[in-house]
């Protein structure tokens, strides 16, 4: 009876360390609610609501059905998307290997020796009087199983810190997507611009030739100098400078959505720039706390900060008793001929150890202190990411705003001058204006064309910050 009670001790120690398991040695970080406003800054609609433009998709957002196809290839085909997925698939492989800690260790062992000690020796003269030889031999095949008892809940917080890395695999894709998405949009859109300014260009060179046969025509009947026509050459050489270097950037630019897209560099095709998609300062944002669940910067650093709260947790446990059962059972002979010779080969042994960690040139110590000040650390890069992404979408809602007012005083001042050309090649054909008046109203025309394109670029490209900057492009 006396030989079954060390078995029945170890598993009362068992059955206790199981009654105890869902100890919990560190509690759960509080996290204080972060700073969001009630309202963004700059959000001039007044019906605020739940519903943001951030819950469209990508094709109810992006109207422009080429655009759409640029998207779509990149989400498909662009390597940064490609190795994020790889990224998920490899942290949800090690995701899963820590649901595997809860079970025990189980190897075979299989071992054959054979030993010629000294006849002189303990074990020679032994070998000679019990088993009549000089050659020990010893052939053992044997299940060992280790288990230790998750007493402190130091598994639970290793698999919650796995569950947390998988899903920061998955905002980390999601982080590309939304990017991919701005940066593909605004590519295109400063693509459109490039192709209106490289027209307005054309256009402005056309004019400057129309004025320099003019020019040319009067120097000859003497009613200007030589300086006239040098100063209207002069003008048309710069305008007609500005053409490759607008073709060049059209070129780069369209080699960079082609990467984007996952493509050879090639001719990107797209729409006309008045087709494209028209801005406007009328979005729904919804509530600034919604943003905490649809960014995915912001949910990364509430998952690093879920890691490091179960760090605590680890190296918490790491400092308290550690409950270990040991098991192993198989065939032991001296002989190969009785090696599974059933049942006088068999043996086994169970044991049952508590480890506490004493003195460790308080290395234990320390590793909990600095999981502490981690763990403090991510609370302030939380919130400092939270006030980050609430600036992100005043910032846009404020361009949204201020580039739609520019936008309007650029198209009036565009109407201004097309009358102040038109005026000034009658004045000057008339005699009563000078060349000057005509090179410096076509001038500041061309100016203007390009300002307009560049600004309703901006416009277009505030309106994606501002969807990004709300969570968007996800859908």
């Amino acid at each position: 009876m006396s030989a079954f009670l060390p078995i029945k001790t170890i598993g009362l120690a068992i059955v206790t360390a199981l009654t105890i398991t869902a100890c919990k040695i560190s509690k759960d970080v509080i996290i204080t609610d972060p700073n969001v406003p009630t309202v963004f800054r700059n959000d001039l609609n007044e019906n605020q609501d739940s519903s943001s433009i951030a819950d469209l998709s990508i094709h109810d957002f992006f109207k422009d059905t080429i655009l759409q196809t640029l998207i779509t290839s990149a989400l498909e085909q662009n390597y940064d998307m490609q190795i994020a997925l790889k990224n998920i698939e490899a942290s949800d492989l090690l995701f899963k290997q820590v649901k595997w800690n809860y079970l025990p260790d189980l190897s075979l062992q299989v071992n054959a020796a054979s030993n010629r000690p000294s006849d002189n020796s303990l074990n020679g003269l032994s070998a000679q009087s019990f088993l009549k030889t000089n050659h020990i031999e010893d052939y053992t095949a044997s299940l060992n199983l280790s288990w230790e008892a998750d007493i402190w809940g130091k598994i639970k917080n290793q698999k919650q810190a796995a569950l947390a890395a998988y899903l920061q695999t998955q905002e980390a894709r999601k982080a590309i997507q939304t990017s991919l998405v701005s940066n593909v949009a605004k590519g295109y859109y400063n693509l459109l611009m490039l192709d209106a300014q490289l027209e307005a260009v054309k256009k402005n060179v056309a004019l400057n030739d129309s004025t320099v046969r003019i020019v040319q025509l009067q120097f000859e009947s003497g009613q200007v100098t030589a300086l006239a026509v040098e100063q209207a050459k002069s003008q048309k050489i710069a305008a007609q400078q500005l053409i490759p270097k607008l073709e060049q950037d059209i070129l780069l630019q369209e080699n960079a959505l082609s990467i984007l897209t996952g493509q050879l560099p090639a001719e990107v095709r797209r729409a006309h720039f008045a087709e494209s998609i028209k801005a406007t300062s009328k979005y729904n944002t919804g509530f600034p706390a919604d943003i905490l669940k649809r960014r995915p910067d912001v949910r990364n650093a509430e998952l690093n900060l879920t890691i490091a709260n179960a760090r605590v947790g680890i190296s918490k446990a790491n400092m308290y008793p550690a409950l270990r059962i040991t098991a192993s059972g198989g065939t032991n002979a001296f002989k190969a001929s009785n090696w599974f010779n059933i049942p006088a080969s068999l043996f086994g042994m169970v044991s049952g150890s508590l480890v506490q960690p004493l003195l460790n040139k308080k290395y234990l110590k320390t590793q909990f202190e600095v999981a502490k000040v981690d763990r403090e650390k991510q609370v302030l890069f939380f919130r400092q990411t939270v006030l980050t992404a609430v600036g992100d979408v005043s910032d846009a809602l404020a361009k949204v705003d201020k580039l739609s007012e520019q936008y309007t005083y650029a198209l009036d001042r565009n109407t201004v001058l097309q009358k102040a050309i038109s005026n000034a090649n009658y004045l000057f054909q008339s005699g009563m204006a000078n060349y000057l008046e005509v090179l410096t109203a076509q001038s500041n025309a061309l100016q203007n064309d390009l300002d307009i394109a560049s600004i309703k670029r901006d416009q277009l490209m505030a309106d994606v910050d501002l969807y990004r900057s709300l969570g968007g492009g996800l859908k």
